[in-house]
């Protein structure tokens, strides 16, 4: 998406579509391997995190299904980020919002019809982001006149892909550090019983959801920054970035509240009423993760605007920061002070992470003002 929004920022047609070609190529040979990778390995996966075995059969199945659908994954975030990278962040929502409907009907369906338990569950996600990914494919082609493409521009180029690698590998590897912090911390709260695996899976569920609009921003900041990037514009990434603070800080303050009054109703959604142990540890971790919310909106905000100008490498740095501190709350709060421990360990991460972007973001941001100025391109306020 990101070299995607910089060759449309600069009106450089042909170069972009060809970047749109090899990138579904490479898509279609990466997601295969990562997904008879994982499935290969899932059982040992599981039992590294130290699975409790009275719920490791349901878990194999739902990670296994999970892993097989890889490229539908794989290229549901692909098509859409290529339409949001040409200007259009509705209609990849909307395509989101029917996936997910349609994976609430085929849940119910799988589960209470069929019979089918956990893996009914996992089927039902793997066929809603499939089927995402097939409409925005089609919806890409037809729309967008300007990815139609000729031969030439179909033909494997072994620059390109050595460009894309260029940006994807570090982005990758980022998130594939910070998921090693997060498989530690939940490995060391796994060790805590199955009540602390209940309460941070429901906490974990209700937290991916409200956080959205920060990942959201997030996305946003990389295309808009890469369309400016390319057009030579680093005046008005600024001017972006100070809009995604004010839109993030408010919605930071306002579930904020809302999750400190009603955290044990959100958990209700999740948990029997009887189980108050449960409920209640799950309202300590909405409470604490909530409160640095603040922390969150700018690590989005920064590290996607330093990927979207093509620094990737700097954002990966962000993410071993934020394993370093999960590793640390792993090895020593959660021994220490138990679930408490594990609420403290994704905002010790946003810390750490924020302590590395923002001297990141300061450096990159002066580096695109001295490259305008050498290359002689105009600078626009407006």
């Amino acid at each position: 998406g990101i070299p995607v929004a910089q060759k449309f920022g600069a009106r450089d047609y042909v170069t972009m579509r060809r970047y749109v070609s090899v990138s579904l190529k490479l898509a279609a040979v990466m997601s295969v391997a990562v997904a008879i990778v994982t499935s290969l390995l899932c059982g040992f996966i599981l039992r590294s995190m130290r699975t409790p075995e009275n719920i490791f059969e349901g878990a194999y199945l739902y990670l296994l299904i999970t892993f097989i659908g890889v490229p539908c994954t794989f290229f549901y975030n692909l098509l859409s980020s290529i339409i949001r990278a040409l200007g259009d962040s509705k209609t990849p929502f909307w395509f989101l919002l029917f996936s997910t409907i349609l994976n609430i009907v085929l849940d119910l369906f799988c589960i209470l019809t069929l019979g089918w338990g956990v893996a009914g569950a996992a089927i039902a996600t793997v066929f809603s982001q499939g089927l995402s990914a097939l409409l925005c494919y089609i919806y890409m082609y037809r729309k967008f006149d300007i990815l139609k493409t000729e031969p030439a521009d179909r033909r494997f180029r072994g620059d390109l892909v050595r460009q894309l690698l260029y940006i994807g590998i570090p982005m990758g590897l980022q998130f594939s550090i910070t998921a090693i912090g997060s498989i530690m911390l939940q490995s060391a709260n796994n060790a805590l019983g199955t009540a602390c695996v209940a309460a941070f899976t429901a906490a974990m569920r209700i937290k991916m959801f409200v956080m959205c609009p920060l990942d959201s921003l997030g996305m946003a900041m990389a295309t808009y920054s890469g369309q400016n990037y390319g057009a030579g514009k680093p005046d008005r990434i600024w001017m972006g970035i100070k809009s995604a603070t004010l839109m993030m800080t408010v919605y930071v303050i306002a579930i904020g509240v809302l999750m400190w009054g009603l955290a044990e109703k959100f958990a209700l959604l999740f948990i029997s009423p009887d189980e108050t142990e449960i409920i209640d540890d799950t309202a300590l971790f909405l409470h604490i993760n909530t409160s640095f919310f603040f922390l969150l909106g700018m690590l989005s905000i920064l590290r996607y605007t330093i990927q979207g100008a093509g620094y990737t490498r700097l954002a990966m740095f962000s993410g071993v920061s934020e394993m370093v501190a999960r590793v640390l709350v792993s090895l020593i709060a959660v021994p220490l002070w138990g679930f408490w421990g594990v609420c403290f360990g994704d905002p010790t991460a946003w810390l750490f992470a924020n302590l590395f972007l923002v001297p990141a973001f300061i450096y990159v941001y002066r580096r695109l003002q001295r490259i305008v100025v050498k290359e002689g391109r105009v600078v626009a306020n407006s």
